[in-house]
């Protein structure tokens, strides 16, 4: 018996002002060096806002957008990076009630950058496991500052980005189809993260500050550079032919590619000179802009295709993830048509 097909009714993005680089390096907040190797232009920074708040306001843009209610969804699944601002606290069910207000199962997803495809690649087996489940919703939120995070420089090469996105799935409708959806893992890896650091009683117990820099270090001077670089290019080997085999797909076939928002010279050694992209049919034009949203980088990048006219019915898209485990993700799409709300701005609800 084949698998039901499942769309993608809608997708937002709830994003704080634009911080630019250059205002960063003069107020000594991140390095010249560093902001020229990245490439990057400015990245979205929050005031006041918390993490699953600026889910909730992307979750509302898309329920909107979708046309859908709190009776309609049948799942809720929550995906993060980084800390939600409480302790011992369910940000999904948050979301839930700020945005949906039903009481269906809301879950929270934590698998670093890859939390949002991992969600949706859950939520569309859930969706397909259940002939009366009409809807589901993922959505993902993150906020990286001090004193816990510095978002130029506990993970150089990448400038971490506050904000919230959604994407609405449906059994019966929708803007484009999920033609595959793959998912690869390698825990062998699991160490670039945790380094040589000991397991703490508390969080932030071996530091003060996340310092992914140094755990990948230490798990590299152990490891290998040449072994590491090896099982990370098989993982996005391995990912892309899979999901693209089954999509029945080339890539050349494929319009726009989704990238995560990673600074250029990671991009260029792990997809774009690697896999023959050309910058421009990416959305690092964009991303470039925004800086990396944690687990929505996705989810980000498919509403700005949509929103600007990238992507048109008829288009195909490759969407790309990968996250600290390490797992990779990679889901092909069939854009159907553009919906109405695609010529409609991601602001505030």
């Amino acid at each position: 018996m084949s698998e039901p097909d499942i769309y993608i009714t809608a997708c937002a993005t709830w994003l704080p002002p634009l911080l630019p680089v250059a205002q960063a390096v003069a107020d000594g907040h991140c390095d010249e060096r560093l902001a020229r190797r990245t490439g990057m232009v400015s990245v979205a920074v929050a005031g006041a806002e918390a993490a699953p708040e600026m889910a909730g306001r992307a979750a509302r843009i898309a329920l909107r957008r979708a046309r859908y209610d709190g009776a309609d969804i049948a799942l809720i699944l929550h995906a993060n990076f980084f800390y939600q601002g409480h302790d011992v606290w369910a940000p999904a069910s948050y979301v839930q009630r700020v945005a949906v207000g039903n009481d269906c199962p809301a879950v929270e997803i934590r698998q670093a950058s890859n939390g949002g495809m991992a969600a949706v690649e859950l939520a569309r087996a859930f969706l397909a496991a259940g002939p009366g489940r009409e809807a589901a919703l993922v959505t993902t939120g993150d906020k990286f500052g001090p004193p816990a995070f510095d978002r130029w420089r506990s993970d150089p090469g990448t400038v971490y980005a506050d904000g919230g996105t959604a994407l609405a799935l449906s059994r019966r409708r929708g803007f484009a189809l999920l033609r595959s959806l793959v998912t690869v893992s390698d825990p062998e890896l699991e160490g670039m993260h945790r380094g040589a650091d000991s397991f703490g009683p508390a969080p932030l117990s071996a530091r003060s500050i996340v310092d992914l820099d140094a755990c990948q270090r230490d798990f590299l001077a152990s490891a290998g550079m040449r072994h590491v670089a090896a099982r990370v290019s098989a993982g996005q080997e391995a990912v892309l032919t899979e999901a693209l085999a089954r999509a029945g797909a080339r890539l050349t076939d494929i319009d726009r590619v989704v990238l995560p928002h990673l600074g250029l010279h990671r991009l260029n050694g792990s997809y774009l000179r690697r896999f023959g992209l050309r910058p421009e049919i990416t959305t690092w034009p964009w991303s470039r802009h925004i800086g990396h949203l944690g687990a929505g980088d996705p989810i980000a990048g498919l509403e700005h295709l949509m929103l600007t006219g990238a992507l048109g019915a008829g288009d195909r898209c490759l969407l790309v993830s990968v996250g600290a485990g390490f797992t990779w993700s990679a889901a092909v799409i069939d854009i159907l048509e553009r919906p109405a709300w695609a010529g409609t701005s991601a602001g505030p609800p």
